[in-house]
């Protein structure tokens, strides 16, 4: 692609989608990000309560990340410059967080960008050489464009647009979650801030507020394994959150305790099953590629360097 005269589209302001507008920015392209979410994080966000006069961050999606790759590593490293991410050892050796809260890389990666938030992408279909956006009331058009939202949406977004891409999305199952966080007047007797048991149905509980950076008393969340969140999928918001809370003080052996701030956010597309055939995908005639976690590894990690490496492939297609 010639930097010169060509605009990208990308669909998903998430760790993949990000990854890929900053490369194809630095590489001279321009670049227009669109994501529906009112802010910065998607499965990496963070939640705002007011608890008692006080403005506290949950991360309610993606606790922790790790950095194995060179390339990621490097990226990491300069986020840690930064002051947007900072070790967390209570998760492990290896494990990272983003300050203040775990959208705090992808805060900064957008903040360099021309992201379009609230922005929902209804429908994507050629428009002469072109390609058209819309939105439910909008449209814009681009050169090229990435699809970087979870799986199960791509692959209904480019059911017209790109079919073999999206049948390739399609064939990507992700296992949904149940995250419920609450806040208590008193710590919990539990000496441990990162509990994790794959086989249980909290299959992982964090005491938030120990995160570096964090504010706020004593603040836990909870994810519900892939099992028990599927029992507990339909329940109101309040029903799953109460029910969770039942399996965290079951799971960890306390007496129940009322919490003073209690929510619960179902993320429907928390984990994708088995990673697609291959890192990326991208259709060099007609300019549209497809990048996420999905495609690589359901991690951090895998969904930026699936983001990158189709920056990669559409920067060399030429």
């Amino acid at each position: 692609m010639d930097p010169s005269n060509t605009s990208i589209a990308i669909i998903g302001a998430g760790m993949a989608g990000l990854a890929c507008a900053t490369r194809l920015s630095k590489a001279g392209h321009t670049v227009t990000v669109f994501d529906k979410g009112r802010g910065p994080g998607g499965r990496m966000a963070a939640r705002r309560a007011e608890i008692g006069g006080e403005t506290v961050g949950f991360d309610h999606g993606a606790q922790y990340f790790t950095a194995r790759d060179p390339e990621f590593r490097k990226a990491v490293a300069a986020w840690h410059t930064f002051g947007v991410v900072a070790p967390w050892p209570a998760a492990g050796d290896d494990a990272w967080v983003g300050t203040p809260g775990m959208n705090g890389p992808i805060r900064a990666m957008a903040s360099a960008l021309d992201v379009s938030w609230g922005t929902r992408i209804e429908r994507v279909h050629r428009d002469g050489e072109r390609w058209k956006l819309e939105t439910d009331h909008k449209s814009f058009v681009a050169d090229a464009v990435v699809c970087a939202v979870p799986a199960e949406q791509a692959g209904v977004l480019l059911g017209d647009a790109a079919p073999d891409l999206a049948a390739l999305a399609q064939n990507v199952t992700s296992q949904p979650c149940w995250a419920v966080m609450a806040a208590f007047a008193d710590r919990l007797n539990i000496p441990d801030d990162a509990l994790k048991n794959p086989d249980a149905a909290i299959s992982w509980a964090a005491r938030n507020s120990a995160k570096p950076s964090r504010a706020g008393g004593e603040c836990w969340v909870l994810h519900a394994s892939p099992a028990r969140s599927h029992e507990i999928l339909d329940l109101a918001k309040e029903e799953a959150a109460a029910a969770v809370l039942d399996d965290f003080f079951a799971q960890t052996g306390l007496a129940p305790v009322t919490p003073i701030h209690l929510a619960a956010h179902r993320w429907l597309y928390a984990m994708p099953g088995k990673p697609a055939d291959g890192v990326v995908r991208y259709d060099a005639e007609r300019y549209i590629g497809i990048a996420g976690d999905y495609l690589h590894s359901p991690r951090v990690e895998g969904a930026f360097l699936s983001g990158l490496a189709l920056a990669s492939d559409m920067l060399s297609a030429d």
